[in-house]
């Protein structure tokens, strides 16, 4: 496994308990397949991080994306990494930029559905601070763009990701929504 029990609780004792949420969503079989791609030697997670800067968030636009739809950036860690050193490596590649972890925000629990083929995905969401970079990221096969947005600017980016009909993207907008509603409950957005 990439992501131990121990590794989380770590995270836990270092950036607090995130609120835990479940997610079920339906998905084609093509995009199950290519989820399923993406879990070489068990990977089933990604680490996502809301970097705050200047009260605006980091996102990013994969190159699939239409214009105007973003998100914020995410990526998995590898084998023996540990939370961090993944968080680091996978910010420079996706956003150019280093952040500093503030909160472990929400982990998440995601069956995506096709048929009866059920497939598990997990997300560990952190609020980070901006620390330094240029926005010039290195995973151009990944990521098409990097900018800033405002918290409002996704409701925009949900609507267009819920438009799509593409369970991912659907996860994407109400991954979102949990995170502002953690936010909120701690007013700090």
């Amino acid at each position: 496994m990439y992501v131990t029990d121990d590794m989380i609780e770590a995270m836990v004792r270092k950036y607090g308990r995130p609120k835990l949420r479940e997610f079920r969503f339906e998905v084609t079989r093509k995009e199950q397949d290519r989820i399923r791609s993406s879990q070489k030697d068990g990977r089933n997670h990604d680490a996502t991080l809301y970097i705050c800067k200047d009260e605006q968030v980091v996102v990013i636009a994969k190159p699939f994306y239409p214009p105007g739809m973003y998100r914020a950036p995410s990526g998995g860690l590898r084998p023996g990494e540990s939370f961090e050193a993944g968080i680091r490596r996978e910010m420079l590649e996706e956003t150019g930029c280093e952040a500093t972890l503030k909160r472990f925000l929400l982990q998440t629990s995601v069956h995506f559905r096709h048929d009866d083929d059920d497939l598990f995905w997990r997300s560990f969401v952190f609020l980070a601070d901006y620390a330094r970079g240029d926005f010039n990221h290195t995973d151009h096969d990944e990521i098409r763009e990097v900018k800033l947005a405002d918290w409002s600017e996704f409701d925009v980016f949900g609507r267009m990701m819920r438009s799509l009909d593409i369970g991912g993207l659907r996860y994407r907008a109400a991954l979102h929504e949990a995170v502002v509603e953690a936010l909120n409950d701690e007013n700090d957005v």
